[in-house]
């Protein structure tokens, strides 16, 4: 699904952002709620300031939050993994040459477009200016994982994300 978001974005550039776990819910400009197998229910969240996904299930709960957050400093980690909890994330900031950027944001609109596991939010101004959530909806081996794309065309910048949770 892709949504046009009537306010300005909060993040200006990768060097914003920082992961947050367990954060209290941000106010969000869209939201889209899936029901997945297994009493599995996930909140893709889409911020001012980047992106939350609120996972609920069976014996696990978790809030991960990708954006410019007041009052923390920006970092985000390339990696974080935590065994015990079975949560893993990884980061990666590409800058592409050329039309780099435009073309590979054209190609995830088209791609996630029809995704009804997907959420794609255009923040106005230039149509690169993108934050998109997309899950798995058959999870593997008892984990679920999303990944995320945030791109700022003012610094020819996509930030990939991608998080694979353990359900228990």
């Amino acid at each position: 699904m892709i949504v046009t978001l009537h306010a300005p974005y909060v993040d200006t550039s990768a060097a914003d952002l920082s992961l947050a776990l367990d954060d209290v819910e941000r106010p969000a400009l869209h939201v889209l709620d899936l029901d997945l197998p297994g009493g599995v229910r996930l909140r893709l969240r889409l911020l001012g300031a980047s992106h939350q996904v609120v996972l609920r299930a069976p014996g696990a709960a978790l809030t991960e939050t990708v954006a410019c957050l007041p009052g923390r400093p920006p970092e985000l980690p390339g990696a974080l993994h935590d065994e015990r909890a079975g949560y893993r994330f990884t980061a990666t900031v590409l800058r592409p040459e050329g039309s780099g950027l435009r073309d590979r944001v054209a190609a995830l609109r088209a791609d996630l477009a029809d995704d009804p596991y997907a959420l794609v939010g255009v923040f106005p101004g230039d149509v690169d200016a993108v934050t998109a959530l997309a899950v798995r909806p058959d999870p593997p081996d008892g984990a679920l994982g999303w990944r995320t794309w945030h791109a700022y065309p003012q610094t020819n910048e996509l930030v990939l994300t991608e998080t694979v949770v353990a359900l228990r």
